[in-house]
């Protein structure tokens, strides 16, 4: 049975049960679960806190997890990551009072307030920037001003709160993090496994595209099949007319209301757009 380690708490949590339950597996009833056994699909679910969760898959605890590219890099474990997942996006990027600091050079010698110490240490020895390492389990944008450290080093979003403490970003990002299926290499090749990241990958690109129907007349076809070229082919079937065909194909979802727009140049009619939840490709 795949034991997979999944985020309780915090931004991850919710994307990451909703993914799952697309890709057919069981979720909490009650949000209160820590273990969960999907018989059906030979699975456990282990509810784990999100930092946790890296550990966990390096002892070889858990099979495979998911939690946060930025987590795991800051975890120091032999855990690897498997398959990004698109969601949880954020920035890692150092900030420090506004005006004082430009590049990395300007960081040698100074103190650095973060919750990652692995991984902003590992960043910095790579670029042979020779600092002090201040550990902050949270609200780190206070620490310049209170003495603390000379700058920060953390996840960035919108800029708002550090800005309020008085501080800017600077240098290049340490990090583009985002939510990542991790495992182990021992368990890389594992066929259950593959079930898992085949399931995973057929929820995501459902929700990169579409299936796009619409009615074309025949002389407009190879107009309209070149809009819609689907993955391999669209799918053409006869309508009661002989003059006009059904077609079906798959959309990028970012390209579809410019794709019916032409569509309708063209000459195709009751142009219909339908989500994908699932698929295989």
């Amino acid at each position: 049975m795949l034991r997979i380690a999944v985020p309780n708490k915090g931004s991850l949590s919710e994307p990451a049960t909703t993914m799952l339950k697309e890709a057919g597996y069981r979720t909490r009833r009650t949000g209160r679960e820590l273990v969960l056994v999907d018989e059906a699909d030979d699975v456990e679910l282990f509810f784990l806190r999100p930092r946790d969760i890296a550990v966990y898959v390096g002892q070889g605890t858990v099979h495979a997890g998911i939690t946060g590219r930025d987590l795991l890099l800051d975890s120091g474990v032999d855990a690897v990551e498997h398959l990004p997942l698109g969601f949880a996006r954020s920035t890692f990027r150092f900030a420090a009072p506004a005006g004082t600091m430009s590049t990395l050079d300007d960081v040698e010698g100074k103190r650095v307030a973060t919750s990652y110490d692995v991984l902003v240490r590992s960043y910095l020895e790579s670029q042979g920037v020779h600092t002090e390492t201040v550990h902050l389990d949270g609200a780190v944008e206070s620490s310049v001003q209170l003495g603390v450290a000379d700058l920060i080093a953390d996840v960035v979003e919108t800029g708002t709160t550090l800005r309020a403490a008085g501080l800017e970003t600077f240098g290049e990002p340490i990090l583009a993090s985002e939510a990542v299926l991790i495992t182990t290499e021992q368990y890389r090749d594992e066929p259950a496994l593959a079930t898992l990241v085949r399931r995973l990958e057929g929820v995501l690109r459902a929700r990169s595209y579409v299936l796009v129907d619409y009615d074309i007349p025949m002389n407009d076809l190879d107009v309209a099949t070149a809009i819609t070229p689907g993955l391999e082919s669209p799918t053409v079937s006869p309508l009661q007319n002989p003059d006009w065909v059904a077609v079906r194909a798959m959309v990028p979802r970012k390209d579809v209301n410019r794709v019916m727009d032409e569509l309708y140049e063209v000459g195709a009619r009751a142009i219909l757009v339908t989500a994908l939840v699932a698929c295989r490709l």
